[in-house]
């Protein structure tokens, strides 16, 4: 069947360099994926089938020429457990009790089913495939540590005594490296490479998946420092997923639990090197956005948890983050709480136009009401723009695509001029005729879309839904 639509996939590149697209015709689609590095891709494509053999939710490979690095794969939708996270949270609201059940029955399910990767699918994998390391050795944590050390302690200005934060280093590494690592690790098991559809979680970006131990992945898991999850849910997790694994092997939580935190530690510090290589060395501000969050759990652990090694140097470095003027400054300016608040609502036109509680009077009124209607098919009745069968129905049509696009530049302009000027509001709404599949679709749509931005407070409403609810 030819190609009758082609879409870049921005919002999933991250840091990697891969072109991502969207290859779609009719009601089918898969995702293409360019990537010049072929032992990466080779390590995608065989854990790929090496997790479907062992029955786990991982994308089918449906072709591969990987003398042009590229492959293509299953489509999971738009939807990452992150942006579910985000979308199902009340900041107003302290702790787990602002996570919606709904988000913390998908991280339960996530954290039981990491087991299955590590021991089940890990026992019979071809490690010899994996890219850049066979496993999580001397070498790796190495690499770990330096990359922290000279991208972001360095260039964060903390100070520090390089032989005594060696020596700590030193210390750190042969402790990790006694506990049992005869395990896949996944690498970067965290919210943005899970994908949900229906409520079920499918996963990908394994590719740099190696030999290690247990604690690393779920480690990722819980202290994702955007996610930031509360304290009393990682504990429940964590508990969910020893659970798990212990299903599948002989487990011993206490031995377990010893070298827990530690991994915590190493994995918090390779993702602060990233922020800091990223951020400060080459100048893309927004990586800069997860420090707060990092230093956040760092500040935890701190006070909450005692290490069975000591590292005196690495400690006080810790403490010098968490108490720096210059990366205070950065939690100031990113995790300010009067930065700008776009409000987006949909609507039926039926019930008029909605009133901006603000007073500025200002914002987008945007009327969907040209675009195709679902509503006028009976299997969608019953459904919103929120259901993934009128999801998929809304992103076939051209002229669909074509308002999205159009919608999102025009606020886009509006954002960067109201940052620019200090206005602390935005209201942007979308109007249909009956307020419940069009002006829900591009409502979420635009939300998600400044969501991936990080610069803006998004609140999103459903005047006509919340009037049937």
């Amino acid at each position: 069947m030819p190609v009758e639509q082609v879409q870049p996939l921005q919002g999933q590149l991250g840091g990697s360099g891969r072109k991502i697209i969207r290859l779609s015709a009719g009601t089918i689609s898969a995702i293409g994926v360019l990537y010049n590095v072929r032992e990466e891709n080779v390590a995608f494509l065989e854990f790929s089938r090496h997790f479907r053999r062992h029955g786990l939710p991982v994308p089918e490979i449906y072709g591969e020429d990987l003398n042009q690095g590229a492959y293509l794969e299953e489509d999971f939708g738009d939807t990452t457990l992150f942006e579910f996270l985000c979308a199902h949270r009340d900041g107003t609201v302290i702790g787990s009790e602002a996570i919606g059940s709904e988000v913390i029955e998908a991280y339960r399910k996530v954290a039981a089913i990491l087991p299955r990767f590590q021991v089940e699918a890990g026992s019979d994998l071809n490690y010899k495939v994996c890219y850049p390391r066979a496993s999580f050795d001397r070498q790796s944590i190495a690499w770990d540590l330096n990359y922290f050390k000279y991208y972001f302690l360095r260039l964060a200005g903390i100070p520090f005594s390089e032989q005594a934060l060696e020596d700590d280093f030193s210390r750190l590494t042969k402790f990790l490296l006694t506990a049992p690592r005869d395990y896949f690790l996944y690498r970067d098991f965290q919210s943005r490479n899970i994908m949900l559809v229906d409520g079920q979680a499918y996963f990908l970006d394994y590719q740099g998946g190696r030999k290690g131990a247990l604690q690393y992945d779920i480690a990722s898991l819980l202290f994702d420092a955007k996610a930031d999850l509360p304290p009393e849910m990682r504990q429940q997790l964590l508990d969910r997923y020893l659970d798990s694994l212990g299903t599948l092997l002989d487990l011993d939580r206490e031995a377990f639990l010893s070298f827990y935190y530690p991994y915590v530690y190493i994995r918090i510090m390779q993702a602060l090197g990233a922020y800091g290589f990223r951020g400060f060395y080459e100048r893309k501000e927004h990586f800069l956005q997860s420090v707060p969050y990092a230093l956040k759990n760092l500040r935890w652990l701190l006070h909450n948890v005692e290490l069975p090694i000591a590292l005196p140097t690495l400690t006080q470095a810790f403490k010098s983050m968490v108490g720096s003027d210059t990366l205070r400054s950065l939690s100031t300016e990113f995790a300010k709480t009067d930065k700008l608040t776009v409000s987006i609502l949909s609507f039926s036109f039926h019930r008029g136009l909605p009133q901006d509680e603000t007073g500025n009077g200002g914002g987008f009124v945007f009327d969907g009401r040209s675009l195709p209607n679902p509503g006028r098919e009976e299997r969608f009745k019953t459904l919103t723009g929120r259901d993934e069968a009128v999801i998929e129905y809304l992103n076939q049509q051209e002229s669909v695509h074509q308002f999205v696009v159009n919608a999102n530049a025009l606020v886009d302009a509006s954002v960067d001029a109201y940052q620019r000027r200090g206005f602390k509001h935005l209201m942007v709404s979308f109007g249909c005729t009956g307020g419940q599949h069009r002006s829900v679709y591009l409502a979420e749509q635009l939300a998600k879309h400044l969501r991936e931005k990080n610069e803006v407070e998004v609140v999103l409403r459903h005047r006509e839904q919340e009037q049937l609810n």
